[in-house]
C-alpha cells in the first residue's frame, strides 16, 4: 500500500504542477488579450477595425475560456479525484468552436473548406450528443470508476 500511496501523491505533485503552469498560461493570454482589445478599441476604432481582428479576439475570448474550463476540470480531480467528464466534453465542444470561429476559409480550396467543414460538424454533432447523454445519465468517473450521483 505505501507504493500506491507514493503514487497517489507524485500523482498529486503533477496536478499541482499542471494547475501552476496553467494559470501563468492563462495570466499570459489574458494579457495578450487586454492588449489586443486595446489596441482595437483605443488605437483603432471599433468600427475601422477589420474582421480578422475581431475574429482575432474573439478567438482570444474562447482560449480563454478553454483554460479556464480546464484549469476547472484539473482543480476537480485534484479536489475530489474524480474527473467530470461533462466538463471535458463541454471543453471540447468550445474548442472545436473556436476552430470553426477562427477558420480562415481563403487560406485553402473551396472543396477543402466544405469537407473541413463537414468534417467539424460531425464532430460538432457526436459531442453534443454525447454531452446531452453524459448530462442525462449524470455520469462521473472517479477512482471507483463511472458511477451516477446519489439522489
Amino acid at each position: 500500500m505505501k507504493f500506491l500511496d507514493s503514487i497517489d501523491k507524485i500523482e498529486k505533485g503533477i496536478y499541482a504542477a499542471l494547475i501552476i503552469m496553467l494559470i501563468i498560461v492563462l495570466l499570459a493570454a489574458v494579457v495578450d488579450l487586454v492588449i489586443g482589445l486595446y489596441n482595437v478599441l483605443v488605437k483603432v476604432t471599433p468600427i475601422q477595425a477589420e474582421a480578422h481582428e475581431m475574429i482575432t479576439l474573439l478567438g482570444g475570448f474562447l482560449l480563454v475560456l478553454i483554460g479556464v474550463e480546464l484549469l476547472e476540470t484539473i482543480k476537480a480531480y485534484f479536489h475530489e479525484n474524480t474527473i467530470h467528464v461533462e466538463i471535458v466534453v463541454l471543453l471540447a465542444i468550445i474548442a472545436v468552436s473556436r476552430k470553426v470561429i477562427i477558420m480562415d476559409p481563403t487560406s485553402m480550396s473551396g472543396f477543402e473548406f466544405g469537407f473541413e467543414l463537414m468534417s467539424i460538424g460531425v464532430i460538432i454533432v457526436g459531442l453534443g450528443a454525447g454531452y446531452y447523454l453524459i448530462k442525462k445519465a449524470g455520469i462521473t468517473i472517479g477512482p471507483g470508476g463511472m458511477r451516477k450521483p446519489e439522489e
